[in-house]
C-alpha cells in the first residue's frame, strides 16, 4: 500500500515552488529595508515556552499543539507560532546587550493540530517581525506599515486593516469586571470553551468562532471605554503616525488577538475572496511578555503571516506565480563517444553561473530536443562529431529556432551574454 503524506500537510512540488521564492525573497528584503535581521529558531521547544508565553486559555495550547515526550521522558512541543521561541532566543543569547531595539524577522514552519481547511494547515508558513525594547507608538506604526509594504510588494489588493487596542494590566481588570457582569446572565448559553474561559480570560470570549457566542458579545462592552490614561494617548498616536504613512485602517473593538500575551496595539489584516477565513496576518504588542518568559520588562512588537493564506489571496486576485523552474542551456549530443566533451562543457557553463544539464538516458538527438522543450531549456548546445573536428558547436535558440555555429572556445561566453540580456538578443 502507497504512503501518502500525513492529513493537513503538502508536498511544494518543484513547479509550485517559485510562488515561495517569490513570498519568501519578499519578505526578507522588505525585513531589510526596515533594519531587521534574520534569525532562525528550533522547530521544537520545551512545552513550557507556550504554556507561559502563548497562554493556557487560548485555542493554541488547549486544543492545537503537537505536544510529546523525547526519550528523556522531557516534554517537547512542534512550535505552533513564531513569537515565543524568538523571545526565548533573544533572552538566552542576552541579544539586548548589543542596545535596543532588536529588531528581527522568521520564516518558517509551524505546527498546529486543526481541522484542515483552505489555507489552514496542520504544518503551515509563517513570515513573522519582533522587535524588542522600545514604546514607542512610531514603533507601532512601523511594524504595521513594513506588513503592508509586503502585501503591496505582492501587488495584492482589497486589504483592510483592522486596528484596536486591548489595554494593558491597569486598565484590563476594570474591563474584565463589566465584561463579566454583561457575560454572567449568559454563561449557561456559552460554548463549553467560553464558559471555561469566563474566568481565566473572558476577553477571549470575543475571538470565539461560534455564531451563539459571537451573537452574545456583539453587545458586550468593549476596553475601549476602560482603557487608561497611558493607553489612549498611545493608541492615538499609533492612529496619528498611520494617518501620517497614509495606511488606511479600521477601528475594530472587537478585535482581540488569539495569544493571551498581546497588550495594547492589536491589528489584522483581511481580504476578500479567499472563503470565511479571510485573515492573512495580524500581530501587536506584547510588551509583557519577555519579563513573563524570565526576562527584565522590555516591551515588544511585532507580527506573523501565514504565507499559505498570502498565495491563496494571490491566486483568487489572479496573481500569476513566479516561475523558477527550467535551465538555460541544456548540452545535447549527436553521436556515440560524446560524453566527455558534454560533461566537460556542462561543467564549465555552471561555473559561470548558468542553469545546464545534460541528457542522462541515451535518447535520440529528436528525444533530446523534446526533452528540452519540456524542461524548459532557453537555449540547447548541441555536440556533433563533425562540428567537434572543427572546434565548433551548434547552438538552437528554442523561443525563435534560430540555429547558429560557435566556436567551442567562445560557447561558454556566448550562452553567459545572451542570459545576461535575457535572452532577448
Amino acid at each position: 500500500m502507497l504512503t501518502t503524506r500525513p492529513r493537513g500537510t503538502e508536498d511544494i512540488l518543484p513547479e509550485e515552488v517559485g510562488r515561495w521564492y517569490r513570498l519568501e525573497e519578499t519578505a526578507r528584503r522588505v525585513s531589510q529595508l526596515y533594519g531587521y535581521r534574520e534569525i532562525r529558531t528550533p522547530i521544537f521547544e520545551h512545552t513550557e515556552l507556550f504554556d507561559r508565553g502563548v497562554g493556557d486559555t487560548t485555542d493554541i495550547v488547549e486544543k492545537e499543539m503537537y505536544t510529546f515526550n523525547d526519550r528523556g521522558g522531557r516534554s517537547l512541543t512542534l512550535r505552533p507560532e513564531g513569537t515565543a521561541p524568538v523571545v526565548r532566543a533573544f533572552l538566552e543569547h542576552h541579544m539586548e546587550g548589543g542596545g535596543l531595539p532588536v529588531k528581527l524577522f522568521y520564516l518558517g514552519p509551524m505546527f498546529r493540530y486543526g481541522r484542515p481547511q483552505a489555507g489552514r494547515l496542520r504544518q503551515f508558513h509563517q513570515f513573522g517581525v519582533e522587535a524588542f525594547g522600545s514604546r514607542d507608538p512610531a514603533l507601532d506604526a512601523e511594524v504595521i506599515a513594513l506588513a503592508m509594504d509586503f502585501y503591496n510588494r505582492l501587488e495584492l489588493e482589497d486589504l483592510e486593516l483592522h486596528l484596536n487596542s486591548v489595554g494593558c494590566r491597569k486598565c484590563r481588570p476594570m474591563h474584565r469586571e463589566k465584561l463579566q457582569d454583561y457575560l454572567r446572565p449568559h454563561l449557561g448559553d456559552l460554548c463549553p470553551t467560553c464558559q471555561g474561559r469566563f474566568e481565566r480570560n473572558p476577553l477571549r470570549i470575543f475571538d470565539c468562532k461560534s455564531p451563539v457566542c459571537r451573537e452574545i458579545v456583539a453587545g458586550a462592552p468593549t476596553i475601549a471605554a476602560s482603557l487608561c490614561r497611558e493607553c489612549g494617548e498611545h493608541f492615538a498616536k499609533v492612529q496619528e503616525y498611520l494617518q501620517e504613512l497614509k495606511i488606511a485602517y479600521i477601528l475594530d473593538e472587537h478585535l482581540v488577538r488569539g495569544l493571551d500575551y498581546y497588550t495594547n496595539t492589536a491589528f489584522e489584516i483581511m481580504v476578500k475572496g479567499i472563503g470565511a477565513q479571510s485573515s492573512i496576518g495580524g500581530g501587536g504588542r506584547y510588551d509583557g511578555l519577555v519579563e513573563a518568559l524570565g526576562g527584565k520588562p522590555i516591551p515588544g512588537i511585532g507580527f506573523g503571516l501565514g504565507l499559505e493564506r498570502v498565495l491563496l489571496a494571490m491566486e483568487a486576485q489572479g496573481g500569476k506565480p513566479s516561475s523558477v523552474g527550467g535551465i538555460d542551456v541544456l548540452v545535447a549530443t549527436a553521436g556515440d563517444g560524446l560524453d566527455k566533451a558534454a560533461v566537460r562543457l556542462l561543467s564549465a557553463l555552471r561555473a559561470v553561473g548558468l542553469r545546464a544539464d545534460k541528457d542522462y538516458l541515451g535518447r535520440s538527438l529528436k528525444a533530446q530536443m523534446k526533452y528540452a522543450n519540456r524542461y524548459p531549456a532557453k537555449m540547447v548546445i548541441i555536440l556533433g562529431e563533425e562540428e567537434l573536428s572543427r572546434a565548433r558547436v551548434l547552438i538552437r535558440r528554442l523561443d525563435t529556432g534560430i540555429q547558429e555555429e560557435v566556436s567551442l572556445d567562445e560557447v561558454v561566453n556566448y550562452c553567459r551574454q545572451k542570459k545576461e540580456s535575457g535572452f532577448s538578443a
